[in-house]
Formats: structure tokens, sequence, C-alpha cells
């Protein structure tokens, strides 16, 4: 039984063979993205590589929408490392330089085509400051699920060493 050109093997579900050279690939496409996982305020995240949607057990990689004009909650993602590829739009990703005297917030404003790295535990926040167009990112994750820990500000919790 195979897939045929654009069909989905998400419905398919997730059984796999002992023989790790002869296991199938699984096409997830953009209408079986998945709203059920972690979500922060001001943003929608869709899961496309997850346990839930293709059995995934050390990755997962999904889209993130920013509405027009919105501003994040801030937030860190615990031990994993987070790739974040920008689709379209011109999002900014603010987090706080505890480096020098003073903590001060630090955005990186990203265009079409660019690449931002993460670093575990990084508490920090996305923002769409254009008015008019959603922004759109990819994300990679090198965990298996999206973990998503929201706070009060961009300060590291109390007692949280990020080890």
């Amino acid at each position: 039984m195979g897939i045929r050109e654009g069909e989905s093997a998400v419905s398919e579900g997730h059984a796999t063979s002992g023989d790790p050279f002869h296991r199938r690939l699984h096409h997830v496409g953009e209408g079986d993205l998945s709203a059920e996982t972690a979500q922060t305020a001001g943003m929608v995240r869709r899961a496309a590589i997850s346990d839930t949607t293709v059995g995934s057990s050390r990755l997962w990689m999904g889209q993130t929408h920013v509405a027009p004009a919105t501003v994040s909650a801030n937030h860190h993602h615990g031990d994993s490392e987070t790739a974040i590829y920008v689709v379209s739009g011109t999002p900014s990703f603010v987090f706080l330089n505890l480096d020098g005297d003073e903590p001060r917030e630090v955005r990186i404003e990203a265009r079409p085509g660019d690449y931002v790295f993460v670093p575990p535990f990084v508490p920090h926040r996305e923002e769409n400051p254009d008015p008019d167009n959603e922004a759109v990112v990819v994300i990679a994750r090198s965990t298996q699920e999206a973990i998503v820990v929201n706070l009060p500000d961009l300060r590291p919790p109390a007692g949280d060493s990020g080890a």
C-alpha cells in the first residue's frame, strides 16, 4: 500500500518495522498541521513533526504564526535548542542581555530567509511590528515535543540556573 503524490501519510499511523532501513517516510501536508501543541499568548503554534503526527522520538518541527501588531508572552523552551526560519513577515525576537552593569533588552529584527537560534532556557518573546501582515516562521526543536514555559517577564525565574 503506497502513498500517492499529494496524499498525506499522517492518517496512516506510525507503524514501523524493527528494521531501521525499511521504515517509511512521512508526508505532512499544510492542512495536516496540528494546533494541539503548547501555546503562548499572541502566537499560534502548529505542529508538523512530532510524536503525535509522525511518531518522532527526538525532534519537533512546526510553524508559528504571529498576527499583525502583536507581541507574544515571554517564554522559554526548557532544555530544548530552537532553530527558527523566517518564512514571511518581519518578526522581532527579544531577549534580555544580562552582560554589563544593567540588564537590557536586545531585539533581533528578522526578515524572510533569516535564521535565529534560541539556546535552551533563554527567556524571549516574539513580536510582529507590522500593522498589516502576519509573520510566519518554521521552528525546529531538539526535543520531541514543544516545551513552552510562559513567564511574567524576560528575567530568568528565581532559582533557575538554566541547567
